[in-house]
């Protein structure tokens, strides 16, 4: 099985979003659609999706995706995402070593994720590709409310 990553294209969408689903990356309280819109416009270039090119899969065959951004300050991660299909054949690893790579190229310093509590997985998953884990308390407020 081969994919290829690339920049995501407003025809990959629902795919997408079907992903998010089913990698359980979404929540009530943000629509994943109005997400991606807004990424669209703000540095549409660090929304990368992996695509399966074998041809063995049916409709878009979006297989992961990985969203970044950097503020001048330090970079992020969001929506870390592969297909359950397609898990363990280094597709996660390929999409956060792209989206540092694109990253580093801006002249981001430093980049940073956050991971649920109880997901000892993704932790391990992060611990592999040497990421450090700290200890602090995340504080957020909703400016506009997507639902």
């Amino acid at each position: 099985m081969s994919w290829a990553v690339r920049a995501f294209e407003r025809a990959d969408t629902e795919s997408v979003v079907a992903l998010w689903t089913e990698a359980g990356l979404t929540r009530p309280w943000n629509d994943p659609r109005l997400d991606i819109e807004r990424k669209l416009r703000v540095q549409p270039e660090l929304f990368l999706v992996a695509e399966d090119t074998s041809g063995d899969v049916d409709g878009a065959a979006i297989v992961g995706t990985v969203m970044a951004g950097y503020d001048g300050h330090r970079g992020w991660i969001y929506y870390l995402a592969s297909a359950e299909s397609h898990r363990h054949r280094g597709i996660a690893r390929t999409l956060v070593r792209e989206a540092e790579r694109l990253l580093e190229a801006m002249g981001c310093p430093k980049v940073q994720l956050m991971v649920r509590e109880g997901n000892d997985g993704v932790l391990a998953f992060y611990d592999a590709l040497d990421y450090e884990r700290f200890s602090v308390t995340n504080l957020g407020k909703r400016l506009i409310v997507d639902v």
